[in-house]
């Protein structure tokens, strides 16, 4: 199998006492982070192959 691992976006979102995750796709997590502003953060995560 030649699949390469693909990769995921996690957005955190900071509102009052918590912080809120979303697993994501790039397009839809940089949409987010543009709209909300400065209490998000996103966060790359690519498997590794075994």
């Amino acid at each position: 199998m030649t699949d390469k691992p693909v990769t995921t976006y996690v957005v955190s979102v900071f509102e009052k006492p918590h912080w809120r995750t979303i697993l994501t796709t790039k397009d839809k997590a940089f949409a987010l982070a543009k709209e909300i502003g400065d209490k998000v953060r996103v966060e790359e995560i690519t498997p590794k192959r075994k």
